[in-house]
C-alpha cells in the first residue's frame, strides 16, 4: 500500500469553478445563437418583402402596359378610371373563350382590369387585382401605400383620361413582422419598408397619337 501513488480528485471548489465556467460559455454560445437566428429571420423577412414588391410591380406594369390594346379598332379600349390610388383600364385580348382571338369588345374575361388597395377580413392591406365586375384577388400583402401619377405626351400631369400616355407607379410594402430594435424614421413604428417606383408607357395608347398624326 505504501508503494502506491496517491490519486487526487477534484475538490469541491474546483468542481464548482468548472461548472461556473461551463455555464458562462454555454450562455455566451446561446446568446450568439439567438443573435444569429434573429439576424437570419430579419434578413429572410426583408428579402421576402423585396421579392413581393418586385413581383407585384412587375405584374402591374406588364398588364398596364397593355392598356388600350384594340387590334380591331372597335373596342374603344383604354384608361377608364385614373385615381391616385386606383386604376381601371380595358383591353381587347381575347374572345368569349380564353383561346379565341380578340373579338372587338372588352366584355370578356381579363379585359376590364382594376388595380387598387383593399383590406381583407384578416385586417391585412393588400394589393388587389379585379377582373370585370368580380372582387379583388390578392397580388401582394402588407401594402403600405400605392400611388399612380398620370402624364400626357408632353410629360405634364393630367387628369383627362384620353390624354394619358405615361403612368408612374409607386408601391411601398412593409415587413410582415415588426423589429423591436428598429424605428422607422418617418412612421416611427417598428416595421421596415421597401419602396419601388417605375414608369409605364402603354404602347397602345401611343398608337392613338400616331393615328391622329396619320403615321
Amino acid at each position: 500500500m505504501n508503494g502506491l501513488a496517491k490519486i487526487h480528485g477534484f475538490t469541491l471548489i474546483e468542481t464548482l469553478t468548472g461548472m461556473a465556467l461551463g455555464i458562462i460559455v454555454i450562455g455566451a454560445l446561446y446568446a450568439v445563437f439567438i443573435a444569429e437566428n434573429r439576424s437570419y429571420n430579419l434578413q429572410e423577412n426583408i428579402i421576402e418583402m423585396q421579392q413581393n414588391a418586385r413581383s407585384a410591380m412587375d405584374i402591374m406594369a406588364r398588364e398596364i402596359r397593355m392598356a388600350g390594346y384594340d387590334p380591331l379598332g372597335t373596342a374603344n379600349a383604354g384608361i377608364q378610371e385614373a385615381c391616385d390610388c386606383r386604376i381601371r383600364f380595358t383591353q381587347d385580348i381575347t374572345g368569349i373563350n380564353s383561346v379565341d382571338a380578340p373579338d372587338g369588345d372588352t366584355g370578356d374575361a381579363n379585359e376590364q382590369i382594376t388595380y387598387g388597395i383593399y383590406t381583407s377580413c384578416d385586417g391585412i392591406r393588400k394589393l388587389g387585382r379585379k377582373s370585370q365586375n368580380g372582387s379583388y384577388q390578392p397580388v401582394a400583402e402588407h401594402i403600405d401605400t400605392l400611388t399612380f401619377e398620370y402624364f400626357d405626351q408632353d410629360g405634364n400631369t393630367t387628369t383627362v383620361l384620353s390624354n394619358i400616355r405615361r403612368i408612374r407607379l409607386t408601391l411601398t410594402i412593409q415587413c410582415d413582422e415588426s423589429d423591436p430594435r428598429y424605428i422607422h424614421p418617418v412612421y416611427h413604428d417598428h416595421f421596415r419598408r421597401y419602396t419601388l417606383q417605375t414608369t409605364v408607357q402603354p404602347r397602345n395608347l401611343n398608337l392613338q397619337d400616331r393615328k391622329v398624326k396619320g403615321l
